[in-house]
């Protein structure tokens, strides 16, 4: 088949969205289908509204000739994609990442809402803008051929947010890779850099940090290879957000063995509880207590022979197979 991919990012630039779009590509490739890959370029330089007109009409061409469109996101390249795909008559598949409107209200607002509260208390504190954001999105969620969602726990939110049929929506957990080999620290790091947006909350970890002398905190972003070097050489990571749907730092730190604290507001706990450190994100103490109680010589050895047990997998060839299935049923 000719699959078209669509995806507001893509390598170089750093994300679970380009990761995803790049491992797929490489998949299907090997599986002998033809594949484009349609990502933002000048288009990260236009102003909103024009940036979606000239993602549309930039991706016609690949829309008339393709089976069918994979999106990564629901709003930057989804809703021009779905435009595209609805007036030529194409299928498209859409799968779900963060979300855009919940991101963009918390670093317009520096409200720290949490991702499961959004939609029912900050309604009345929209701008238009973020209203109508949010109808785009709904019409858009409404119209694609199939949705996928990473997890139950988004699922739940965006059905009861958006209105959406559950006829046309699929489950389909994140990559889980297999193991790798793990390196003992040298130094008592934790592992923190990501994006620096305000609902990573990243701004909560050096009050917590002041009071642990025997820890360091590493708050840096790195390009893949020299992060997964970084998580290989750490002590552990943490994650604090506010909401993370399938936080792909977690699930490295889990193929390397290493301890992670992990932000009780995200999707995975039902596949990941057993093994994680889970914090409150708005709790300064609980995340300190968390951190001390890990730097413990024996509660830090259990939590490594807890996370080698762990022996889920989910490789990019499951992944690919599930989305093709996908396709031949809508």
């Amino acid at each position: 088949m000719k699959i078209l991919i669509a995806t507001g990012i893509y390598p170089p630039q750093l994300g679970g969205p380009a990761k995803y779009a790049q491992n797929l590509k490489e998949e299907w490739e090997r599986q002998g289908h033809k594949v484009i890959v349609k990502t933002y370029r000048l288009e990260h330089k236009l102003p909103s509204g024009i940036r979606h007109l000239y993602f549309l009409f930039k991706i016609i061409p690949a829309v008339i000739t393709c089976d069918f469109i994979f999106v990564l996101d629901t709003f930057s390249v989804g809703m021009p994609a779905t435009i595209v795909a609805k007036i030529l008559r194409k299928k498209i598949i859409m799968r779900t990442g963060g979300d855009f409107l919940w991101e963009g209200y918390v670093e317009r607002t520096g409200d720290k809402v949490l991702f499961k509260d959004f939609y029912e208390t900050t309604k009345e504190k929209w701008s238009k803008k973020e209203n109508y954001i949010f109808n785009l999105t709904r019409w858009t969620l409404q119209n694609v051929s199939a949705l996928i969602f990473s997890t139950q726990w988004q699922k739940d939110i965006f059905v009861k947010a958006y209105d959406l049929k559950s006829d046309k929506i699929f489950i389909m957990e994140n990559y889980y890779g297999e193991k790798m080999e793990n390196i003992l620290p040298k130094e008592k790091t934790f592992l923190a850099g990501t994006r620096k947006l305000k609902w990573k909350n990243l701004d909560i970890l050096p009050k917590v940090f002041k009071n642990i002398s025997e820890a360091q905190l590493d708050l840096n972003t790195y390009p893949p290879e020299e992060y997964m070097s970084k998580m290989k050489e750490c002590y552990a990571t943490i994650l604090v957000s506010l909401g993370d749907i399938s936080p792909n730092m977690i699930l490295e730190s889990i193929r390397l063995n290493k301890p992670f604290i992990i932000t009780v507001e995200n999707g995975i706990m039902d596949r990941i509880g057993s093994i994680a450190i889970i914090v409150d994100p708005k709790d300064e103490k609980d995340i300190e207590n968390k951190v001390k109680w890990l730097l413990d010589d024996i509660n830090y050895k259990n939590q490594i022979e807890k996370i080698k047990n762990f022996k889920f997998t989910h490789s990019w060839e499951e992944i690919a197979h599930e989305i093709i299935e996908i396709y031949k049923k809508i």
